[in-house]
């Protein structure tokens, strides 16, 4: 017997009036238990929201543009028996932004705290150099503290959007326009960046024109942002794993039979807690001001994870009250979360320091890139055998090299030693874990 059922917003979070930005379904359409219907657009991520039943579209109560919240009436669906018990009421499918340096040297989906007056501001503002007090910009509230973030004066930037309203790319496009104009000899402040050149590649041979991932496209900015304003110093450092990977792998036979993986980045996660108790500034953030530091008591904790749509960065939350094997399983489930595009936008947020690990590729150190308003990140490149000295022989020993950048503002470079010397001696002897 058929009955016509309503789906509505799922739980989203705390975010109130989202933008739909696209309707994958129309009216007469069959869709499938977690098929998407639509998709949101917040300023930390998009995400879709699926059927929780089998059947067909009767009536879409919204359209691309409008705004909803939780609770919202987005579609009727007519279903039968089967389709009405067939898949359990479903919380939105996030694809988040996540800021993403090469290859793998990640900053994560920025925080929405803004910085302080960034040089990106300077250039985009004194490019046009208008005056536009009392224009009014038609924006939401989300792309007012996006534009805010990257320092642009919302009134200079012409809006695409329905009726001149102003969308993320437009001042997305706005930024890089005004970083990729000249600025004169004679200008202060802001960055001296030459103009880019437009070069027709295909005069030289065979092209092909590949579209970045739409996470690619929305990061681009933050990326931007964060590197030309923090300003940005890597310490490099290795230390003797060999301790711990027995350890590991004695670990992960016992847990094997309960699908439980552990990996090498779970340790990381429990040194860097400990690393970050004993050095509470990297364990912080600038206050808007730029002349305080505001110290967390808390350790989230982001871990970069590769997708096929570009890197995310999901936050563990509570690392130090948490056990290895706690951990692992945690980590486990919110990579394939990502990976499948499953992630929400409430697990992108509240990270305090990220972790990007590149051991399971290669390589031998990097410079990630610091995701603001975060103050440090930790690369973790590939680990080989290597002989080292033990004052009597050289012994084969497998070390892990490693990188930290960290904002020079808030960290020097005596600090930054003394985190990187701290954080190998705990993963040398992961028993300093129980100190």
């Amino acid at each position: 017997m058929a009955e016509l059922k309503q789906i509505r917003v799922p739980d989203i979070g705390d975010f109130k009036g989202v933008e739909i930005i696209e309707v994958m379904v129309k009216v007469g359409d069959t869709v499938q238990a977690e098929d998407s219907l639509i998709t949101l657009e917040t300023d930390k991520a998009t995400m879709d929201v699926p059927s929780p039943f089998a059947g067909i579209v009767k009536e879409l109560k919204i359209k691309v543009g409008d705004k909803v919240s939780e609770g919202d009436l987005v579609v009727v669906i007519e279903v039968n028996d089967a389709g009405a018990v067939a898949a359990p009421a479903s919380a939105p499918v996030a694809a988040p932004v996540a800021a993403v340096a090469p290859p793998q040297a990640v900053v994560a989906a920025p925080q929405p705290a803004p910085a302080p007056k960034p040089p990106v501001a300077s250039v985009a503002t004194s490019t046009l150099n208008q005056n536009t007090e009392g224009l009014k910009a038609h924006a939401s509230p989300s792309i007012r503290r996006f534009a805010r973030e990257l320092g642009v004066d919302l009134p200079q930037v012409k809006g695409s959007g329905e009726k001149g309203r102003i969308t993320k790319e437009d001042v997305q496009n706005f930024v890089k326009n005004a970083l990729a104009q000249p600025r004169s000899a004679g200008a202060s402040g802001g960055l001296q960046i030459p103009e880019m050149p437009a070069v027709d590649f295909s005069k030289f041979g065979a092209i092909e024109n590949k579209p970045l991932s739409r996470i690619k496209k929305l990061s681009g900015a933050f990326l931007h942002r964060n590197w030309v304003s923090i300003p940005h110093i890597t310490q490099h450092d290795e230390t003797d794993i060999t301790d711990m990977e027995a350890f590991r792998k004695q670990l992960g036979t016992e847990y094997a039979a309960q699908g439980i993986k552990i990996t090498p980045l779970v340790f990381l996660l429990k040194a860097v807690v400990a690393t970050l108790q004993r050095f509470p500034d990297f364990n912080a953030s600038l206050d808007p001001s730029g002349e305080s530091l505001i110290l967390k008591k808390y350790f989230h904790i982001g871990v970069a994870v590769d997708t096929p749509e570009g890197l995310v960065v999901p936050v563990l939350r509570d690392v130090d009250q948490k056990g290895i094997v706690q951990l692992a399983k945690e980590l486990g489930e919110i990579s394939i979360r990502a990976r499948e595009k499953k992630i929400t936008a409430a697990e992108m947020q509240g990270g305090c320091f990220t972790i990007s690990s590149l051991g399971g590729i290669g390589g031998t150190a990097f410079t990630p890139i610091i995701n603001a308003p975060e103050v440090a990140i930790l690369g973790v490149s590939k680990s080989s055998i290597k002989p080292v000295w033990n004052n009597d022989k050289f012994e084969p020993k497998l070390i892990l090299p490693f990188s930290l950048s960290y904002d020079h503002r808030v960290i020097d470079g005596a600090a930054g030693a003394r985190f990187t010397t701290y954080l190998a001696q705990i993963l040398a002897d992961v028993r300093r874990l129980v100190l």
